[in-house]
C-alpha cells in the first residue's frame, strides 16, 4: 500500500526528460558544488558540467516560477522550495548532499525490506520482520557491532564530509593511493569502486539524466520507508503482505481504514 500511495503521488509531478544542452566554450556551472568553469573544447570524459535549464524546464507546478537560486543545475531540481530554505548558496550546497545520501540510504533500506520478504514467500528465509530484525542474534553482541559501525561509518563520513569543505581533498587514484584525483564533484567519487561500469564518465547529458533519476529515485524510497514504518506500527505486517492484503480487499483494506477500523 506505501509503494502504490508513493508511487501515485510522485507521478503527480513533471518526470520528463529534457535534453542537456552543451556548448564547448561557454561559462556553465559545475553540478552540486555551485561552481563555475570554462572548459573549451570539452571531451565525452568530462562528468561534472551542465548547464541551467532552459526557462520551459519541468517545474513541480506547471507555470510557476522557480526561485532564482534554483536554476536548473541541480539534478532534480524542479523549483520547489517554498520556504526559501536554500537562498542560502552554502546551505543549498549541504541540503542537496544531505538529499543525495538520505535517498541512497533509502534505496538501500527499501531493497532490505523487500527483497528478503520476498525470499521469506519463496520459501528461502523464516519468520523475517524487518522491524523486528534488531531482536535477532547475530555473531557479535549488540555492543561490539554498534563500535565497528561506529568505527567504520565514522571514518567514511569524516571523509565525506571533509570533501565537502574542501571538494576534492579526499579523492585518491586506487592504483596510485598517493596521487590525488583532479576532480571536485562532491557525492559522486566515481572510480573502479563507485562507478565499475563507467556510467558517470560519458559526456555531460546523459550524466544529468542518471542523476536526475537517482534523485527521484531516492525521494520514492523515502516515502516509501515512511509508508513502511506507519504500516508496520498500525498493522504489525510487512509492506508485501500488506500489498496483498488491499489487493485482495481493497475497499476495506486501505489508508482509510487506519482512522475507521482499529482506533
Amino acid at each position: 500500500m506505501a509503494l502504490a500511495i508513493a508511487s501515485s503521488a510522485l507521478s503527480s509531478f513533471p518526470t520528463r526528460e529534457v535534453p542537456w544542452k552543451y556548448s564547448p566554450g561557454l561559462r556553465v556551472t559545475t553540478c552540486m558544488l555551485g561552481r563555475n568553469s570554462t572548459r573549451v573544447g570539452a571531451s565525452k570524459g568530462v562528468s561534472s558540467v551542465c548547464e541551467p535549464l532552459p526557462p520551459d524546464r519541468p517545474l513541480w507546478f506547471p507555470g510557476s516560477s522557480p526561485p532564482e537560486w534554483l536554476d536548473g543545475s541541480l539534478p532534480g531540481d524542479f523549483g520547489f522550495d517554498p520556504l526559501g530554505l536554500g537562498s542560502d548558496p552554502e546551505l543549498l550546497k549541504w541540503f542537496a548532499q544531505a538529499e543525495l545520501m538520505h535517498g541512497r540510504w533509502a534505496m538501500l533500506a527499501v531493497a532490505g525490506i523487500l527483497i528478503p520478504e520476498w525470499l521469506e514467500r519463496l520459501g528461502f528465509l523464516e519468520n523475517f520482520s524487518w522491524f523486528e530484525a534488531g531482536e535477532r542474534e547475530y555473531f557479535a553482541d549488540p555492543t561490539t557491532l554498534f563500535l565497528v559501525q561506529l568505527a567504520l561509518m565514522g571514518w567514511v563520513e569524516g571523509r565525506r564530509w571533509a570533501d565537502m569543505l574542501n571538494p576534492g581533498s579526499v579523492s585518491i587514484e586506487p592504483k596510485m593511493p598517493h596521487k590525488k584525483i583532479p576532480k571536485a564533484d562532491v557525492g559522486y567519487p566515481g572510480g573502479l569502486f563507485f562507478d565499475p561500469i563507467m556510467w558517470g564518465r560519458g559526456s555531460p547529458e546523459p550524466v544529468m539524466v542518471l542523476r536526475t533519476k537517482e534523485i527521484k529515485n531516492g525521494r520514492l524510497a523515502m516515502l516509501a520507508f515512511v509508508g513502511f514504518l506507519f504500516q508496520a506500527i498500525y498493522t504489525g505486517k510487512d509492506p508485501i503482505e500488506n500489498l496483498m492484503d488491499h489487493l485482495a480487499d481493497p475497499g476495506h483494506v486501505n489508508v482509510f481504514s487506519a482512522f475507521t477500523s482499529q482506533y
